[in-house]
């Protein structure tokens, strides 16, 4: 009786909650999809990336409309701040989305009202006592004292900033800034008293404007990953050039940079963040420093700037790599019918070849509409972080899969490979004796290599836009079209060995960038680690990622497909011998 009883009272919840399908606008919800999806927007604008900036706020407005809020003015907001970001210019997005973001955060406060004066009194008390201290080790001139007064500071911040961070983003920046330069200070071989005493006064000060809320708001510069790697250039040449103060002054610049931009490093590879807050102001005041080593300090630098330069890689497709896909599974398939076709007309029944472009189309419409399906699924059910991880993980199954196509490929790149490939396929369909059998086997030729399609666009689907893979898919379509008549009106004439000879060539280039671009994407989720190579380039169109995960995979794909050259002619030789004899 009592277990019945608890069981009606779960189902009495259950049938509450199923009546209560719409959310309260001022419950508390998360909504961390959404401002991934703003965050990846903005990245994408800021690098001119168009089509993938509007495929992400597409993507904020599907998580958005899942949320099931009730209309307020705070969501109306919102939902007029997406039309106009959805139906802005590429100049003007970066706006539309930063008043986008501005709705979010507009809405998320009216659901979890903050007494914001309290929140700064609260944090005003927390500092306090880690300020004294560190005020008390300044004035004593005690290097010692002062070091761990500051990390104390230090650790007390870490756990106190979120109010801070929130409210005004002109303080938080104000602060680490200060802090930094307090660092850099400490690090130098002969620390000024005098310095440290100014910039512990200019950060109390600002802890003080904020506690008040006296503090001004700074216009917000427009700085990205890419600000950041041109002053970390140009602090590396410096240091190689021999002018250590002109680094020192760059570097500072990046300090005061940094926390404009530091959300999405933090975001995209938490252990670079880490490094970069803990390392650089420690290499700023050791730089001038008596035996410092410069030249790895230079290394070192060049090492952040291509982690961070991998951070913004345009590690997406094109529409040509989506044609290159059909277009070899599509030939191949287009091959058979031919073949199938040719012996319909040598057997003098003309009439019954309908049936096989019955069979065909069929094939072709059902292997497109699950094409365009599975882009659909992919950018708009897969969110976050574990999408990321999804795509990397499903473009390696990809990128193995292609490979044993570039194998099959190689191994019919002779004439006699594919004849006899094709006398198998005609003894199938002649051996069933009937016009099912045909549309049957033309069926099963498309939509077999349509299946095959699919799994390689699962690869490469979730890093193109749905524009440039329904283009791909048009392209190779009109390819197709145009060889299929000239296939039927000299096939014999056509070297189909010379074709297979160079699709697997490229079908080993598209392997070799979908390894790189997925394991990237993995790197990036902190699923796999990152080795970076500071000396190697990023070649974004080919997928080469200077990292040595990166650069091991694919040199493992190399040495495949040099065993597999190797296997060819090794088979090749006893056959070229007996007919010698």
């Amino acid at each position: 009786m009592r277990l019945s009883s608890q069981l009606s009272k779960w189902i009495a919840v259950l049938f509450i909650a199923l009546l209560l399908p719409v959310r309260s606008v001022f419950a508390e919800t998360n909504y961390s999809d959404l401002y991934i999806s703003i965050s990846d927007a903005i990245m994408e604008t800021k690098q001119g990336h168009d089509t993938e900036a509007v495929d992400s706020i597409k993507e904020f407005e599907a998580i958005w409309k899942e949320q099931q809020l009730e209309s307020s003015k705070q969501s109306k907001a919102i939902d007029q701040a997406i039309k106009e970001a959805l139906t802005a210019t590429p100049e003007t997005r970066g706006d539309t989305l930063s008043a986008l973001s501005k709705a979010l955060h507009t809405l998320e406060k009216a659901e979890n009202p903050v007494d914001e004066l309290a929140e700064r009194e609260t944090f005003s008390k927390a500092m306090a006592p880690a300020l004294s201290t560190l005020e008390q080790a300044i004035e004593s001139k005690s290097l010692e004292e002062i070091k761990q007064a500051n990390q104390q500071f230090i650790s007390t911040w870490t756990r106190n900033e979120r109010p801070v961070r929130e409210q005004s983003i002109s303080a938080y920046g104000a602060i680490e800034t200060n802090m930094a330069f307090m660092r850099i200070t400490l690090a130098e071989e002969n620390p000024d008293s005098s310095v440290l005493q100014m910039q512990f006064e200019e950060l109390t000060t600002v802890i003080d404007q904020f506690v008040k809320g006296t503090l001004k708001e700074q216009a917000a510069e427009e700085y990205s990953l890419a600000t950041l790697i041109a002053l970390l250039d140009d602090s590396s040449e410096a240091i190689e050039s021999g002018n250590l103060e002109l680094a020192k002054n760059t570097l500072r610049n990046f300090i005061q940079i940094w926390p404009n931009v530091e959300g999405e490093v933090r975001t995209k590879n938490a252990s670079l963040y880490t490094m970069l807050e803990n390392e650089l102001p420690l290499m700023i005041g050791q730089l001038t420093n008596r035996g410092y080593d410069t030249e790895k300090a230079a290394q070192q630098l060049k090492g952040f700037t291509q982690q961070i330069a991998l951070l913004q890689t345009n590690d997406s497709f094109s529409f040509w790599d989506s044609a290159l896909i059909l277009l070899r599974e599509g030939l191949e398939a287009l091959l058979i019918i031919v073949a199938l076709l040719s012996f319909l007309t040598s057997a003098n029944q003309q009439s019954k070849r309908k049936w096989v472009y019955i069979g065909a189309l069929a094939g072709l419409l059902l292997s497109i509409v699950a094409a365009i399906m599975m882009s659909t699924v992919l950018q708009s059910v897969t969110i976050g972080n574990d999408r990321e991880k999804m795509e990397g993980y499903v473009g390696l199954i990809a990128a193995a899969l292609m490979l044993g196509v570039g194998v099959w490929m190689h191994q019919k790149s002779s004439v006699a490979s594919w004849n006899r490939y094709i006398s198998k396929q005609m003894g199938q369909a002649i051996s069933k004796g009937s016009v099912l059998a045909m549309a049957s086997v033309s069926f099963l030729s498309v939509f077999r290599e349509g299946a095959e399609t699919l799994v390689f666009y699962a690869g490469i689907a979730p890093k193109m836009s749905t524009v440039e893979f329904i283009a791909g898919i048009i392209l190779a379509l009109i390819i197709l079209s145009i060889v299929a008549v000239i296939f039927t009106k000299v096939s014999h004439k056509i070297p189909i060995h010379r074709f297979f000879a160079v699709a697997t060539i490229l079908i080993y280039i598209l392997a070799f960038k979908i390894i790189g671009v997925s394991l990237h994407t993995l790197q990036l989720t902190n699923v796999i680690g990152t080795t970076v190579q500071p000396n190697l380039p990023i070649i974004d169109w080919i997928g080469f990622y200077p990292t040595n995960e990166t650069i091991l995979a694919q040199l493992c794909l190399l040495f495949f497909i040099g065993v597999a050259i190797w296997l060819k002619k090794r088979n090749k030789q006893p056959k070229m011998e007996l007919m010698n004899k």
